[in-house]
Parts: C-alpha cells; sequence; structure tokens
C-alpha cells in the first residue's frame, strides 16, 4: 500500500513540477537597464563570474534603456575556524566581499558592500578541497551578482 501512495504523489508531483511556469528570477532578459561598462578590480576568480553574470545583462541592444556602469571590487579571506589537538585545521571560513558603485549619467546612484561568508570542513585530498572552495565561491559569487541586479532594480523602479 505504501508503494502504490509513494508512486502516486510521485507522480502527481511531476506533473505538478513539469506543468507550472517556474523559471529564475534572473534568467529573464527584459529588463529596463543596460550595463554598458563593467570595472573589475581585486580577486580574479570571483570578477570573472561576476562579468559572465552581468554580460547577460550587457548585450542587450535596445536603445531607450537606462545605461548604468559599475565599479566593482572583490576581495576574497580564507580563515581557519578550528584545529585539531595537532594544530591541523578542522574548519575553514571563506569570505568574499564585494564593493560595488552604480553609476548613471556621471552622477554615483549607490555605493554598496557586500560580504558573504561560509565555512566549510577541511579534507586530507587537496584536489577535492579546492573544488570545495571553486564551488563555494562560484555560489557566494553568483548571489552576490543577483543582490547587485536587484540594486540595479529597486533603483530603476524609483
Amino acid at each position: 500500500m505504501n508503494k502504490t501512495l509513494a508512486k502516486i504523489l510521485l507522480v502527481f508531483m511531476i506533473l505538478g513540477l513539469t506543468s507550472c511556469s517556474y523559471s529564475p528570477i534572473f534568467s529573464e532578459k527584459n529588463y529596463n537597464f543596460e550595463i554598458n561598462e563593467i570595472v573589475l578590480t581585486g580577486e580574479k576568480d570571483i570578477n570573472k563570474i561576476l562579468r559572465e553574470k552581468f554580460n547577460r545583462i550587457r548585450n542587450n541592444q535596445n536603445l531607450k534603456k537606462k545605461e548604468y556602469k559599475l565599479l566593482i571590487n572583490s576581495e576574497k579571506e580564507r580563515n581557519i575556524v578550528s584545529k585539531n589537538s595537532k594544530g591541523d585545521p578542522l574548519k575553514f571560513e571563506l569570505i568574499i566581499a564585494v564593493q560595488y558603485e552604480i553609476i548613471f549619467n556621471e552622477n554615483l546612484l549607490l555605493k554598496k558592500t557586500i560580504e558573504k561568508n561560509n565555512i566549510y570542513n577541511n579534507d586530507s585530498d587537496l584536489f577535492k578541497l579546492e573544488q570545495s572552495e571553486k564551488i563555494i565561491i562560484e555560489n557566494i559569487s553568483g548571489n552576490i551578482s543577483d543582490n547587485i541586479i536587484s540594486s540595479i532594480i529597486n533603483l530603476d523602479d524609483n
């Protein structure tokens, strides 16, 4: 009885998810603005992710859109949070800070700093540890770029 109930529930969940019109908020390219210039300084891995995200908006060809300039400075810091009895690190904290300025017609509209962090376990395999850090950097940087886009959308609404 439980297996048939689980199968029926699974079928309804699949039908419910496929029939809805879910789409990520920032995937649509119908913004009322365009980013015409991006100046990135700081951490190159973070800047690469941010540039890719903003280039999706930057390549719009509608002349009626407001054109913004972004100045972004990114920093990354890795700290040891805890150690074992031998003094080897057990947990790390990765802190990413991004300072950004939004400029419209040579006027500074917004200057803000976003700081995000993530605590993760050490791994004896250095390759796995490096891959984990890359994933964390990608996730945090993507989240920060979404926050910056939201800031521009909020400015554009006002």
